[in-house]
């Protein structure tokens, strides 16, 4: 009998039925990149590799039931909170996560492709809460410049000529170790429209400016496949800067070797570094 080895990585998020977001697809991220996922299901999706018609949540205590029970049991290296769309998720899961201040916490909490608010959410009450009970935790929060944008409506008028950076720093400022801004145009240049670039920011400005080619897909799942590798890097030791550079040319890859499963959009394949195993001569 062996005890487990790998690192243990808790996840919050959504289960899909085709992998492509949510837990699932953190589990298979982390299993490629040497580490264990355990995971916390926050609802129910219905959909395919097109589009998500419905999801049904689960209820708040079952949120943070799943989670203390495991907790419980083993000892995380880091953790990975997904795509919430309820304050009352929002503030289960920063019940959990304020216990365990040590290990590194990703937040990506637009990372999934879910249907609508209900009409009981209020988009900026609940973009309000998420800034005040999780963000102060995050080792890094990873959104888009558009996600981004919107957050920042919840503590500023957008007309007051603030940057991105000053966006980032805000929240910085507010307890998040680091903020990653995702697929903003790399320039203006002809060379350069073919470009996205991920920019990394800290506490007094930008830590890294990378660049990438744009793959057409389109995909499902990209963001959640990065945000997972980041958590897994981390798990794994490494400091965050170095986790978003790897990270990136891991979610590169697996783009470039992504999957249609049916009729809908490219999954990206998780498993694209793992080498084909050798067949076994003839006898």
């Amino acid at each position: 009998m062996q005890n487990q080895t790998s690192p243990l990585i808790l996840t919050f998020g959504v289960a899909d039925p085709i992998g492509a977001v949510g837990v699932h697809s953190d589990i298979g991220v982390f299993a490629a990149l040497g580490c264990q996922g355990l995971s916390v299901t926050t609802a129910l999706l219905i959909g395919d590799s097109a589009r998500v018609e419905e999801q049904q949540h689960v209820e708040p205590d079952w949120v943070s039931d799943q989670a203390r029970v495991v907790l419980e049991d083993v000892q995380v290296a880091a953790f990975k909170i997904g795509a919430v769309d309820q304050m009352e998720h929002i503030s289960s899961i920063a019940e959990v996560v304020s216990d365990y201040p040590d290990a590194p916490l990703i937040l990506d909490p637009f990372g999934s492709q879910l249907p609508p608010l209900s009409e009981q959410t209020d988009p900026e009450e609940l973009l309000t809460v998420l800034r005040q009970l999780l963000v102060p935790q995050a080792t890094l929060l990873m959104l888009s410049q558009v996600e981004l944008g919107r957050m920042a409506e919840t503590w500023r008028d957008l007309s007051n000529g603030e940057t991105m950076g000053d966006d980032a720093q805000h929240l910085i400022d507010l307890g998040c170790e680091y903020v990653l801004v995702t697929g903003t145009p790399a320039g203006s240049s002809r060379a350069e429209t073919g470009l996205r670039a991920n920019t990394l920011y800290g506490d007094g400005g930008v830590i890294r400016h990378d660049r990438w080619q744009h793959l057409p897909g389109p995909f499902v799942g990209a963001g959640c496949v990065l945000s997972a590798a980041i958590a897994a890097y981390m798990a794994r030791g490494l400091a965050l800067p170095q986790a978003v550079d790897l990270a990136q040319q891991y979610t590169f890859g697996a783009l470039r070797h992504a999957q249609r499963y049916g009729m809908g959009r490219l999954v990206p394949n998780r498993f694209h570094a793992v080498a084909e195993k050798p067949k076994k001569d003839k006898q």
